[in-house]
């Protein structure tokens, strides 16, 4: 009896010891995990980190877990999270010992390399996963059933790195063609991981000291700076032994990105900003963050999942904003145990902390599982050809031919997807733009989803107030250019686009761009505009394809199409352009020698539209031609076309209705997005128009649309904001609104800002005379005068008479008469007679 209790004594001691950082596996041999992770001494990985093991064990992956610690000795000494992670140290490479070039990102292969040199761990090793320390694991990561075979490792997809595809594969293996763009998420036979690792090193070492060839239009940095070679050394590293990934673009998703449907993510990777509503997480505001040593402090609290289900209708998108309150929540929740191991007080209760331990978030974190789409292999997901629909020959309704079959008269393909993309930057200037376009995508019937892409710097994104204007996906600015220091944020458009389609999984097959300075007007759509692959669609722009400019930018001048504003695209086109787009956007803001007007057509000379032009030489350099249609876009102030319905207004322009005008540029440094019920000065009403130049007559209807449509955008977005009802600013009766003659029509703006950011209160032409007479009084400085005025006469009058009692009153009740008449004038619009002029507008074109 004693010996059976000292076995299961002993058996136990084994169990329990095996279960710390170790998930329990029944897997038998050789069909061993062990999952890797570089980090440094600093507090930035330690709360990443808390977040990473938090999940190792919560998503039960099989195996140990290892974290490859890079220190100097100096950074040692003073280190406090030893504690935090199984670890393996490792000697730090930061500062490379032969070049002394600071590159942290190394210590990632040096790492790998040190580990299965010098670990006992790395002798009893079948399958080896490799992960970055900002990722949370949503479900158990096993290599084979992932597909991961040996000498076929499974990996995320990484579209940016495309010196795949140029001189840089090239220049540093023997084997481009077996070059692959993968990163991210590692699944790799350790037998393979042996051959390859000294070589990852050795590739990013190479590619790092290519200073020659960091340049974006080479490696798809935006930065320029090299930072990227380690990802290159291990792409490089894996060609040059002849290891051909299978990528599968479904496993790994970055937060803030919407999932494809049926497809359910194992991995997070938080390397980017990401927002729901107006809150938002980024990992660069945590850089010094020693929030696993503060006692109890958490990240800021994202919004409830009862709360995503009331902002989102869309089920993907809701899927997607329910993944990144789950990526913050356990991060969160990470950290409550790590505070708790640290011997921390047991924190206040909050409705907060209650939900991180309600049952309701234990199953909403529950291990999630591949579904078999998302084992889908990318290569197996592009071969797919696309499904056929057959369209049915409509029969005449006879009782004889009830009974009869369908008839097959065609063949024809589905609508394809679209998806629509505009540029901005993080500037309240933008914000507007960007509350108006949002607003006519959603009135224009445009198919498909649309993405904001919002260049800023770090600064920029830290004082940032306009994340949930649109559906965003953040790029890095580059309006410092980061290698010529050149300002022109006009880059950022090519530059973002280029980075969406590197960072970005899209289904669409093909995209609409536009500037933020639009208004849509009805669908744009590919199959309307005869939009074909090779053959894109787009507008009038430009001068410099006939002349120096076009010779000297492109091999191909004869193909230079003087297009620009908004353009539709196949995808597959797109992919092969968009690189080149800022490429020659780059050369030709460089060639200062031809910023003429007469070369350019560029009234400044400035080279303000080198953008424009980076797009045309670009394009021309493929050779792409396009379909050119005026029918799409008009500039508010342009005569029409005669029976035209444009589908763009882009009011890059002034324009003016008759005393009127409206130039976007005046508004540049004016807040009209987060100060409640600022508005643009009204236009005229289409009433006082004159009707006998029937051109003039429907330029100035379009015009009026125009305003009037980004004053409808900003009242509701003031709406959405809760901002107090503008008709509770002023308390009037029916007596007071029937003397006061004040019209109530859309255009009628309160407190609205001139172009110079001064506050001042526009009077409608539809005004009373009455109205016009008390004007005196729309002007702050004059109703404080009046009513010190009046104060005046009140105090002389009860001085002087000994019945002051009625007088004062009545003395009153004119001061408030006046008071009431003067707010009427800032009162905001009527949305009944806002219909009423949507009405009239229509009539009248």
């Amino acid at each position: 009896m004693r010996e059976f209790l000292l076995f299961v004594a002993i058996f136990l001691v084994r169990f329990v010891a095996s279960d710390g950082w170790t998930n329990n596996s029944s897997m038998a041999a050789p069909r061993r995990i062990h999952t890797l992770f570089s980090v440094e001494c600093q507090n930035y990985f330690d709360w990443q980190t808390v977040g990473l093991m938090h999940s190792f064990k919560k998503s039960k992956q099989p195996g140990p877990i290892t974290r490859l610690l890079s220190c100097t000795d100096e950074e040692k000494k003073k280190y406090r999270g030893m504690h935090l992670a199984p670890t393996f140290e490792v000697p730090s490479m930061s500062r490379h010992p032969k070049t002394g070039d600071w590159y942290p990102a190394i210590n990632k292969p040096a790492g790998v390399v040190h580990w299965l040199k010098h670990s006992k761990e790395a002798e009893n090793v079948d399958w080896v996963v490799i992960l970055d320390a900002d990722m949370i694991i949503r479900g158990p990561i096993i290599p084979w059933e992932l597909g991961a075979e040996k000498g076929r490792p499974v990996a995320a997809y990484y579209g940016y790195l495309v010196g795949c595809d140029n001189i840089l594969a090239k220049l540093h293996t023997k084997h481009p063609e077996l070059c692959d763009k993968v990163g991210g998420l590692l699944a790799m036979h350790i037998d393979d991981l042996r051959v390859f690792a000294p070589m990852w090193l050795s590739k990013t070492e190479e590619v790092r000291e290519d200073r020659d060839h960091w340049a974006t239009n080479i490696t798809g940095d935006i930065y320029g700076k090299g930072w990227i070679s380690e990802m290159y050394g291990y792409s490089f590293g894996a060609a040059e032994v002849g290891l051909r990934h299978k990528i599968n673009d479904n496993l790994m998703i970055y937060p803030g990105y919407i999932p494809r449907p049926e497809i359910e993510p194992i991995l997070l990777h938080y390397g980017l900003p990401f927002s729901v509503g107006n809150w938002s997480f980024s990992k660069l505001n945590h850089h010094e963050d020693d929030i696993v040593y503060d006692c109890n402090r958490l990240f800021p609290e994202p919004p409830y999942p009862r709360e995503i289900q009331q902002m989102e209708s869309d089920s993907n998108k809701k899927r997607g904003l329910l993944i990144n309150i789950e990526c913050i929540n356990l991060l969160n929740e990470g950290l409550l145990w790590q505070h708790k191991r640290n011997g921390c007080p047991k924190p206040e209760w909050s409705k907060y902390l209650s939900f991180l331990k309600s049952k309701t978030f234990t199953d909403l974190t529950k291990p999630k599982y591949p579904t078999p789409s998302t084992l889908v292999m990318k290569e197996d997901r592009v071969q797919k050809q696309p499904v056929k629909v057959y369209r049915v020959q409509k029969q005449p309704v006879k009782e004889d031919l009830v009974q009869k079959q369908p008839v097959l008269d065609e063949l024809q393909e589905p609508y394809p997807k679209i998806h629509t993309l505009f540029s901005t930057e993080c500037t309240t200037y933008f914000d507007w733009q960007t509350v108006g376009l949002m607003h006519s995508f959603r009135l224009s019937g445009q198919p498909g989803n649309i993405t904001r892409l919002l260049s800023c710097t770090d600064e920029d994104l830290k004082k940032y107030k306009g994340h949930n204007l649109a559906p965003t996906h953040y790029v890095p600015s580059m309006s410092r250019h980061p290698l010529t220091g050149d300002w022109y944020p006009a880059i950022n458009k090519p530059a973002a686009v280029l980075h969406w389609l590197n960072h970005v999984n899209t289904d669409a097959e093909y995209i609409v761009i536009l500037d933020a300075d639009m208004i849509m007007r009805g669908s744009i759509t590919p199959w309307e505009f005869k939009a074909a692959r090779g053959r894109p669609v787009s507008t009038p722009y430009l001068i410099g394809c006939d002349n120096v400019l076009a010779k000297l930018h492109t091999s191909h001048p004869e193909a230079c199409d003087k297009v620009g504003g908004v353009i539709i695209m196949h995808i597959d086109d797109l992919r092969k352009f968009a690189m080149l787009w800022l490429h020659k956007t780059e050369e030709v803001r460089a060639d200062r020698a031809h910023y003429a007007t007469n070369i350019t057509g560029d009234i400044y000379q400035s080279g303000w539209i080198s953008e424009m032009y980076g797009y045309s030489f670009g394009a021309a350099e493929l050779q792409l031609r396009h379909i050119r249609n005026s029918e799409i876009l008009l500039y508010p102030g342009y005569v029409p076309d005669p029976g035209v319905h444009y589908r763009v207004f882009h009011y890059g322009l002034e324009f003016k209705v008759g005393n009127w005008s409206f130039d976007k540029a005046n508004w540049r440094e004016t807040d009209l997005v987060n100060r409640c019920w600022a508005q643009f000065p009204a236009p005229p009403d289409p009433s006082t128009l004159d009707q006998t130049d029937k051109g003039g007559f429907a330029r100035d209807l379009l015009s009026i649309e125009c305003i009037r449509t980004l004053n409808e955008a900003l009242y509701l977005h003031h709406k959405k904001r809760n901002c107090s009802d503008p008709n509770l600013l002023t308390n009037l009766n029916s007596e007071d609104e029937s003397e006061t003659g004040v019209s109530w029509k859309i255009g009628k703006l309160d407190e609205s800002y001139t172009g110079k950011g001064h506050l001042s209160t526009e009077s409608s032409q539809e005004s009373s005379v009455e109205a016009k007479e008390d004007g005196i009084f729309s002007s702050l400085r004059s109703w404080i005068i009046a009513l010190w005025m009046i104060s005046g006469l009140v105090f002389l009058v009860v001085i002087i008479s000994k019945f002051s009692g009625r007088k004062a009153k009545g003395v009153r009740g004119k001061h408030h008469r006046i008071k009431r008449r003067t707010a009427s004038y800032s009162v905001f619009v009527d949305r009944n007679g806002q219909e009423k002029y949507v009405k009239d507008l229509d009539a009248s074109l």
